[in-house]
């Protein structure tokens, strides 16, 4: 008999303390700065590829509200209005404006931009942010499993970076899989168990 599976997993929260610093520690030192107001550039933009983590550290300093920003995600997506509005922010915040908090693909020569954008993205400080490496990931798997107050083995963490992708969003998704089926199923995640829900999965 199946459990009925209730709507009571902790929500999901972007935050910096809950970001997987991986090798982006300098990185989370200047946010941890611009969430204070301490930030003294008026443009930071961060690159990197899908999954790396980007948009979590966007979300976590727009949710933070202890500054004035300006967030834009996606940039190399802007269309020809939103970039003559980005364009506006970046020069109000060298005038002392809202820090203008951007990310994207790639780094700002490689954006198909217009000129003047591009080059005034560069203006600050810009880093790419590194996806994890397998000990970042095992520290994920290990604290999003925590959070949800579910037991998962080394065993079983071993398992799954060997058999789904390891990108950041994947790993969510897959999490977010285990602790409805485990629930649905009454059934500890053994690599078993696991298996059988990856089969399910797809």
């Amino acid at each position: 008999m199946r459990q009925l599976v209730l709507e009571i997993a902790p929500e999901r929260t972007f935050s910096l303390a809950n970001f997987v610093v991986g090798t982006n520690q300098e990185l989370l030192t200047h946010l941890h700065a611009l969430a204070r107001g301490e930030f003294r550039e008026a443009v930071l933009y961060l690159w990197g590829c899908v999954g790396s983590g980007r948009s979590h550290l966007l979300h976590a300093l727009r949710e933070s509200g202890s500054t004035a920003l300006y967030v834009v995600d996606d940039v190399e997506t802007l269309d020809a209005e939103a970039q003559g509005a980005l364009f506006q922010a970046i020069n109000a915040a060298r005038e002392g404006g809202p820090t203008v908090l951007a990310a994207g693909l790639q780094p700002p020569a490689q954006l198909q931009l217009r000129d003047d954008v591009r080059s005034r993205l560069a203006w600050g400080l810009v880093y790419e942010v590194h996806a994890l490496d397998d000990a970042a990931r095992i520290t994920y798997l290990e604290q999003e499993a925590a959070r949800r107050s579910i037991h998962i083995s080394s065993d079983v963490i071993r398992y799954l970076l060997n058999h789904v992708r390891r990108d950041l969003p994947t790993l969510v998704a897959l999490m977010e899989h285990l602790d409805r089926y485990s629930l649905a199923q009454r059934r500890p995640l053994t690599i078993p168990f696991v298996r059988e829900a990856l089969e399910q999965m797809h």
